[in-house]
């Protein structure tokens, strides 16, 4: 299923691994007991948009190695409020970035070079950047 075109490691987060993070969130909350309004509301989405991804038809375009799918299980059962999801869900990203599982998925949407690697792309390396 590759792209003709070559995209950001950040499109790639936005477009196929954020929704697919918000399936696996969605559905293990709804698990937990969990109404659909409550989940919408700490996952920053309308109703509508948790019905799809808790029947798949949003978010489906990948699915993550076991690894990934328990820490995001292990997540959701401390999501409790709007902060602590946007903490597991950026703890999990920076997980799918430092495992690498970042870049499959990115070959697996875009037309990467054979030698793209993260350690000179710089897309999974923390910055020490501070604001002022």
């Amino acid at each position: 299923m590759v792209n003709n075109k070559l995209l950001l490691p950040q499109e790639i987060e936005t477009f196929y691994i954020i929704p697919a993070l918000r399936r696996y969130f969605a559905q293990y909350l709804k698990v937990r007991g969990m109404k659909q309004k409550d989940i919408a509301e700490l996952l920053m989405v309308n109703t509508a948009a948790i019905s799809q991804y808790t029947s798949s038809k949003r978010g489906h375009r990948i699915d993550f190695n076991n690894e990934i799918v328990k820490d995001i299980e292990r997540s959701a059962a401390v999501v409790h409020d709007r902060v602590s999801f946007l903490t597991e869900m950026q703890r999990v990203l920076r997980l799918i970035r430092e495992t690498n599982t970042l870049c499959q998925i990115h070959r697996k949407f875009s037309d990467l070079p054979e030698d793209c690697r993260p350690e000179i792309v710089g897309c999974h390396i923390v910055s020490n950047v501070t604001w002022k």
